[in-house]
């Protein structure tokens, strides 16, 4: 088993600020999503899609704060949840981009790459298998 000493306090503190810039955007997109998006410049907007952004905002950044005391195994698997959602989020944007969306989009487009480059990082750093099965040799 891997030593909880292993996960850098870096990688820590990435997890509170990822914490912090999720909830940023995710209790306006849950509660206020018209005047929120509205002032980011979207003019049309589906409040249930909306919500459900700001839903999973919620969930991935406060899982960021509750998990940032974990074992190296355990930020092993969030970091692999992490790198999906932030790489499924890059496409989704950059799609939308393309179809026009606001310039305000860019910014959002940015801060993805960041955090993505950042997780997939501190999952190579930390290696090991993605699973415990994995980490135990299983096929």
């Amino acid at each position: 088993m891997t030593d909880d000493h292993t996960v850098p306090q870096s990688l820590r503190i990435w997890f509170v600020v990822h914490f912090i810039a999720d909830m940023l955007f995710a209790l306006p997109l849950l509660f206020l999503p018209r005047a929120f998006l509205g002032s980011l410049g979207w003019t049309t907007y589906d409040p249930l899609t909306a919500r459900l952004v700001g839903a999973a905002l919620m969930g991935i950044g406060l899982e960021s704060l509750l998990g940032r005391n974990a074992s190296a195994e355990t930020f092993r698997a969030m970091l692999n949840l992490k790198i999906i959602w932030s790489s499924s989020a890059i496409f989704a944007i950059s799609a939308a981009l393309f179809e026009g969306a606001p310039a305000t989009g860019w910014v959002f487009l940015v801060i993805f790459v960041v955090f993505c480059v950042t997780w997939v990082t501190y999952r190579v750093r930390l290696g090991g298998g993605s699973s415990p099965r994995e980490a135990e040799g299983w096929q």
